[in-house]
């Protein structure tokens, strides 16, 4: 049996339109989720706005809370749920993809490069790289501890 999807013929019309009529469902997920989540990123940065020569710990924090958050939704996703197929790209694609940030933290950290506050620049380089993947490390074996504890795992 075969598995693979049918190819598209993006130079015929009624295939190309079944395409788009197929993803607008998906896109539109990532869309609302992306704007949600870049509205939940600006709060934050209203609470905690970067100081320019210092730590920005704002940027920081929101990048390490949504790479903590998209190990849990891996997890829940992927081995606790049946997942609506619009919940990863409404969640994991546009949610966390909107809230969380690198090219403002790509941006601060060129920023930082500036006499003075060299070494803070690399500490943010390092610390979010470092911190990004911790926090996907511990949200996925948190979640995998917590469900596996209620019996939630399929």
């Amino acid at each position: 049996m075969n598995t693979e999807p049918a190819k598209i013929d993006q130079r015929v019309a009624p295939q190309r339109s079944e395409r788009v009529r197929s993803q607008a469902p998906v896109l539109a997920a990532i869309s609302i989720g992306g704007g949600l989540g870049a509205l939940a990123r600006y709060g934050i940065a209203q609470l905690a706005p970067s100081v320019p020569g210092h730590f920005p710990w704002g940027t920081f924090w929101t990048n390490v809370l949504g790479c903590f958050l998209i190990g849990i939704l891996m997890v829940l996703i992927t081995e606790v749920w049946s997942a609506h197929r619009l919940l990863r790209p409404f969640l994991g694609v546009g949610f966390l993809g909107g809230f969380t940030t690198f090219s403002t933290y790509a941006v601060e950290t060129h920023a930082l490069l500036r006499p003075g506050s060299v070494g803070t620049a690399f500490g943010y380089l390092a610390g979010t790289m470092v911190g990004a993947l911790v926090a996907v490390v511990l949200g996925v074996w948190l979640t995998r501890w917590v469900t596996r504890r209620r019996g939630g795992a399929r």
